[in-house]
């Protein structure tokens, strides 16, 4: 009966949005402020509905129903509370389920709490916000019901993938359709300028809080799984350039151009098109990452969907949204006023490279990440790319970004003096060459690029605090008045500073755990040691544990160093016999400095395998953690921009009033 009742509730919600995607915009052109205003209950109720829905699949995989075919196929009797809950988005259909209620919510937050937007803008973009639901939910009930009963039902469930069970995994998908799904909302403020033709500050300051959620979960979702993929695939490595990573990078990518873009349009009222682009352009690319993923196109742990029809279902909705979008954007765009004018060395010069630099990087992983998928479909040749193309060209497009990344805070807008920025950064550039020198002296070997890295991320970092200093005259003046100065910076201002911050630590990580990483792998028994960056691990020998799903192999490495215990690490070899597969459980000494990684399988020789030898491998990862420290302060410096009050008040409404509508009689 629950089942049914969660069926029918998504019939019921695309019945809503079937009327909100029409009915609004009626109101609009007829000046019907009470058509325009059933936005509210219509995206109150989808919220509803899809929610009750959710509610029924998770139940479902909560007490273990087996009549409900996806509970069969992902779930288990024996498994964990947090896994049995943690499948309902662990599916193809449920992780769409997933995607459809975070679009809804983001709808009926508009609805609720955007008052400070005019009745038209907001009927308008409600109105597209539903056109998304629509395609979604439609999708759904034809192609990928999450409620399809199997008879007669089996004894017990297939089990979820061992490799989402995990509690960093379960809540990876969440947090990552939060920014997939957050930035329709952006897309669908777009929509609606353009079919109002007009954009202006109050738009760009409608739309920045969203793009700040969006952006802030889409953050987090990147990091929780580069950190989950560290620590359970048993590699060692926090990212690989993987299609699926891809994916979810390039919105990334374009969102963070659209932060500062939407910016230079509320300030200096310019950049409307650019920025109207970058909204449509990110969420396509969302959409364009939920085809590759759930079409069948990649084999990977997220590739969920192998049925032709439901990848030409989604092919059809991203060409809708996209080219339907693209097309009204050719034709009103060129009818949106320029803004206001500004010298090339300015603040709005600073933030147009910004965005050119992100939207390049953006299209290299696009070209490498779709290379390969067309060249497949037009010769049948299967390539990888990998992370040596990345390298070569991701990275070097990006150095420049950091530079400029330190200098842009200091320029003014419309126009700056070059020469007065660059003498308040030039005890910056001093101690920066410095610091490069002193990495160079005690950090023997490592290419050139590492040391050019290194420059770029004390650079970034000293010159953000540099002009934090400045904002608030630290050491000019007693500290308590900096400190009351400080106190009355706008929010968004220290949102800024701890963002780059966060950005300069994340890059120390990624700097010192790809070119100075060790690594060892060996065959062991009981009794030898391995000698690894000054550590000395000896294997102590392999026992069998049980866990609750599982069985598992558990080794025991006792770590040295300068002939002291330092600690002992437990990695694991797991096997689900009713998932009928195994997984790596990594054991990390994790510090600051770095962290000792080890992991054990067992060897392809089946002479070592009968004599009771295994494989271990070890990896010392120098200041690894700093990326998942810097992506928290990153995360936190969004969090703090987006409680800035002028984000929640709005920018004043235009003069033209959209309040001619009348009443309905």
């Amino acid at each position: 009966m629950v089942p049914e009742m969660g069926h029918f509730a998504l019939a019921l919600a695309l019945a809503l949005a079937l009327v909100q995607s029409v009915l609004p915009l009626i109101g609009v052109a007829k000046k019907n402020l009470l058509w325009m205003g059933s936005t509210r209950a219509t995206s109150v109720g989808q919220l509803l509905f899809v929610a009750l829905a959710f509610a029924s699949l998770m139940w479902s995989f909560v007490v273990s129903d087996f009549t409900v075919l996806n509970v069969a196929e992902n779930s288990h009797s024996l498994k964990p509370l947090l896994f049995k809950v943690a499948g309902t988005w662990g599916s193809h259909e449920g992780s769409l389920l997933l995607w459809v209620l975070i679009l809804v919510v983001f709808g009926a937050s508009v609805s609720l709490f955007g008052s400070n937007i005019p009745e038209a803008v907001k009927a308008r973009t409600l109105s597209v916000q539903a056109w998304i639901s629509v395609g979604f939910l439609s999708f759904l009930l034809l192609t990928s019901n999450p409620f399809e009963r199997v008879f007669p039902p089996p004894p017990d469930g297939r089990d979820l993938n061992p490799l989402l069970q995990d509690v960093g995994l379960a809540m990876h998908p969440p947090l990552l359709y939060f920014g997939y799904v957050g930035f329709s909302i952006v897309f669908s403020f777009a929509v609606a300028a353009l079919l109002e033709g007009r954009i202006d500050a109050a738009w760009a300051r409608w739309v920045r809080p969203w793009t700040l959620a969006a952006w802030m979960s889409l953050t987090a979702g990147i990091a929780l799984g580069s950190w989950w993929a560290y620590y359970e695939l048993g590699w060692g490595g926090w990212w690989f350039w993987d299609p699926v990573e891809n994916v979810s990078f390039m919105p990334w990518l374009l969102g963070t151009a659209l932060l500062h873009s939407a910016i230079v349009t509320e300030k200096r009222d310019a950049f409307k098109s650019w920025t109207i682009l970058l909204a449509i352009l990110t969420f396509s690319l969302s959409l364009l990452g939920t085809f590759i993923v759930r079409s069948g196109l990649l084999t990977s742990v997220h590739a969920f969907a192998v049925d032709p029809e439901r990848g030409l279902y989604i092919l059809m909705l991203l060409g809708i949204s996209i080219c339907g979008s693209l097309a009204l954007y050719a034709w009103r765009a060129p009818m949106m006023e320029g803004g206001g004018l500004f010298k090339p060395i300015s603040r709005e010069s600073g933030l147009m490279l910004n965005n050119l630099i992100l939207a390049a990087a953006t299209g290299s992983v696009l070209v490498g990440t779709l290379y390969p998928l067309f060249l497949e479909a037009v010769t049948g040749e299967k390539v990888s790319v990998g992370p040596p193309f990345f390298n070569i060209t991701f990275v070097p497009i990006m150095l420049p970004l950091i530079f400029i990344m330190g200098i842009g805070p200091f320029l003014s807008w419309k126009r700056s003096d070059f020469k007065g920025v660059l003498q308040r950064l030039k005890f910056v550039a001093v101690l920066t060459v410095l610091a490069t020198l002193a990495a160079w002296y005690f950090i023997s070997g490592g290419p050139v690029l590492g040391y050019v890295s290194i420059f770029f991320s004390v650079w970034l970092f000293l010159a953000t605090v540099r002009e934090w200093a400045l904002r608030i005259r630290l050491f000019e003046l007693p500290m308590a008045t900096a400190l009351r100065r400080a106190k009355g910076l706008p929010r968004a201002a220290h949102g800024m500073t701890l963002a780059h911050v966060g950005l300069s630590i994340a890059m120390f990580g990624f700097i010192g755990s790809s070119i100075w990483k060790s690594e060892e792998i060996a065959f062991v028994e009981p009794g030898s040691v391995v000698s690894i960056a000054g550590f000395e691990v000896t294997f102590n020998g392999v026992e069998r544990v049980r866990g609750p799903n599982y069985f598992a192999e558990r080794g025991s490495l006792s770590v040295k160093k300068d002939g002291k215990l330092v600690t002992t690490l437990f990695p694991e070899r797991r096997n689900y016999p009713v998932a009928q597969s195994s997984t790596t459980e990594s054991a990390i000494r994790s510090t600051l400095a770095g962290d000792l990684y080890a992991s054990i399988s067992e060897p392809s020789s089946k002479k070592a395998r009968e004599s009771g030898q295994w494989t271990l491998r070890i990896l010392y990862e120098p200041l690894v953690n700093l990326i998942w420290v810097g992506s928290l302060i990153l995360f936190l410096g969004g969090g703090v921009s987006l409680s800035d009050r002028r984000l929640r008040v709005g920018a004043p409404r235009p003069a033209v009033k959209d309040a001619q509508a009348v009443p309905a009689e």
